[in-house]
């Protein structure tokens, strides 16, 4: 069976506060480590009162160092928020800590909105339009040391020297991505979970335009979903009612906790509310562990995935950990005993 991996927003759930969302990441990784799945990639979103962390590459060092196997990296670091020269010493200083186990994946979004992202870039020179590839074409310069010979930059040394900057993916919703990240010959993450277009066509045109390069040798295309797993498909069912009703509210604009499941399952819905949440069921994956594992087999064939990555956003701590373990169970993933108890 294809790697399982973790996508972690670092939710914060109704009656918590951003700080135990922090602590819950943490217990995640660990939990999930001892599972057998992958990789752990954190993401960036700025002023949202739902997820708690701003900066995937503090999250990064602390989950690497509380895990032993895990991959851990960004999903992604939004790249127009960032000097690239930063983004390159940050993620070669956390190579040199965790050499082999970084990732570096990468974003065209701001994540957040634009008075935000104003806020974020004050300091900076005004650029027009989207300077992504200016970015990303530095970023890589920083990372191979190939600036041309006269360039400003071509003096500086980025340090940590003589470590290599990690593996690097490009993040995408649509086709844009994934055809960039053929081009340039890196791996690439489909986000199906709020992505518009057809994963499968996404990804199988990354896997057929690939040019190699020294960024990767051949394709790696994650698929990126959400999923919620409990014993039976009822009691699945039930549990997701929590991400429906936060999706809902974020359709409206509302970027609230994650709500209980008390307050999920007593909410007012009316019949526009109930067709919004039928309409968005092909991007939350629910069910048994039977159920799960047929389904994201089939969307990781028909998609020709190397890799299936889970984000889960159940309010219960306990039930969310167990909806990982089910779906390692189910997926047929090696549990690691070296690092204890992993029963959920």
């Amino acid at each position: 069976m294809l790697p399982l991996s973790v996508l972690d927003l670092s939710f914060v759930n109704a009656g918590a506060t951003p700080a135990d969302a922090l602590q819950d990441s943490l217990a995640l990784a660990r939990h999930v480590d001892g599972l057998g799945y992958h990789r752990y990639w954190l993401a960036e979103h700025h002023a949202l009162a739902s997820v708690a962390s701003p900066a995937p590459e503090i999250m990064i060092g602390q989950i690497a160092a509380a895990t032993r196997h895990l991959r851990v990296g960004s999903g992604g670091i939004m790249l127009p928020n960032h000097a690239p020269l930063m983004v390159a010493e940050r993620f070669k200083l956390l190579e040199a800590l965790f050499p082999g186990r970084i990732d570096l994946g990468l974003g065209r979004a701001p994540g957040t909105d634009g008075i935000t992202a104003r806020a974020l870039r004050r300091r900076e020179a005004p650029s027009e339009g989207d300077d992504f590839l200016d970015r990303l074409q530095e970023l890589l310069l920083w990372g191979g040391g190939g600036f041309p010979p006269g360039h400003p930059f071509g003096t500086i040394t980025v340090m940590p020297a003589g470590v290599p900057l990690p593996p690097v993916f490009l993040l995408g919703s649509s086709d844009y991505s994934g055809a960039l990240s053929a081009r340039i010959g890196c791996g690439f993450a489909f986000a199906q979970h709020f992505g518009s277009s057809d994963a499968a066509e996404v990804l199988r045109a990354y896997r057929r335009q690939f040019q190699p390069s020294r960024l990767g040798e051949r394709p790696h295309a994650i698929l990126a979903l959400a999923a919620v797993c409990a014993e039976t498909d009822a009691e699945a069912e039930r549990l997701a009612m929590s991400a429906r009703l936060a999706t809902l509210r974020r359709e409206r604009g509302a970027y609230g906790p994650i709500p209980s499941l008390a307050e999920a399952e007593n909410y007012p819905y009316t019949e526009s509310d109930r067709l919004r949440m039928e309409r968005g069921r092909a991007r939350l994956h629910v069910g048994s562990p039977e159920t799960l594992r047929a389904k994201l087999a089939a969307l990781a064939e028909a998609a020709e995935a190397d890799e299936i990555m889970i984000v889960s956003s159940i309010h219960d701590q306990a039930a969310r950990r167990r909806s990982y373990m089910l779906i390692a169970e189910a997926w047929g993933l090696s549990v690691r005993p070296d690092l204890g108890d992993r029963s959920g």
